[in-house]
């Protein structure tokens, strides 16, 4: 059976380690979260441990990784191998990367290529696998696929990042034979309009979605990537939701997923 895990952050109102126990005690037994200070990373990894949640990935940095595929020294390596040291800490074995950000980034280049070979080096000698993520180009992410052995990368889809972002390509078809883990989400589709909703309240075709799970023979958790700032925030679409009820209506959602992909 696929374990049901939730990004750490998918909701403001809890602790960390309320929220761990909050979705300890639904049913959820995984989690991820980006890389943060040393002193709190370790407090969630105690906090995991204490409700039997695995920390399945850890989100490398990515606010300028189009610096990645600049020719100057620009600092984004050594953040992406700082992440690979941070998925040690927190015991997880797998980091997420992207390989570029926006419509229009730098285009490829030797430098780059380089930069990614070390990161995937390093974290191949820290026993971390990289699993990197649909965005917005495809030639990117199939150069990392035709470059490196599934026993060192992978492939993470995220759900919601095809429906907005690269909307009628589908990265199954092309992956889904390297898929490490998923990123689950839901949007209206609109161009751009990365939302980031529980599953089955927005457009996403989800039947599509657990077939192309189910065939492609992953085993692996249905990683949730939530993301409601504020649960008393004005405008949005949980309004009015305490913490608990909105985790409560996530895991529901990633349950009947599941179910679906499991043909239950």
């Amino acid at each position: 059976m696929h374990t049901l895990g939730i990004n750490l952050h998918a909701i403001e109102g809890l602790t960390d380690d309320a929220f761990l126990r909050e979705i300890a005690s639904l049913g959820f037994s995984s989690t991820f979260f980006e890389v943060t200070e040393p002193n709190r990373q370790a407090s969630i990894a105690d906090s995991c441990a204490k409700y039997g949640i695995v920390c399945e990935t850890l989100h490398a940095p990515f606010s300028h990784i189009n610096d990645i595929w600049r020719e100057d020294d620009c600092g984004m390596l050594d953040e992406l191998l700082h992440a690979i040291d941070h998925c040690v800490i927190a015991g997880a074995g797998i980091a997420v990367v992207h390989l570029s950000s926006g419509q229009n980034p730098p285009p490829m280049c030797d430098r780059g290529f380089d930069r990614i070979r070390r990161l995937v080096d390093y974290a191949a000698s820290k026993n971390v696998k990289i699993a990197f993520e649909n965005t917005r180009l495809l030639a990117n992410l199939a150069w990392a696929m035709e470059t490196f052995p599934h026993e060192v990368v992978g492939f993470c889809w995220d759900v919601g990042h095809e429906s907005c972002f690269t909307p009628g390509r589908h990265y199954m078809p092309l992956f889904g034979d390297r898929l490490l883990c998923t990123h689950i989400h839901d949007n209206t589709g609109e161009f751009n309009l990365d939302k980031h909703w529980i599953p089955f309240d927005g457009c996403i075709d989800y039947t599509r979605v657990a077939d192309s799970i189910r065939t492609s023979g992953y085993r692996g958790s249905l990683m949730l990537e939530l993301g409601n700032p504020s649960p008393n925030g004005s405008g949005g679409k949980y309004d009015g939701i305490t913490p608990e009820d909105y985790l409560r209506r996530a895991y529901t959602a990633a349950a009947t997923l599941r179910s679906m992909v499991e043909n239950d």
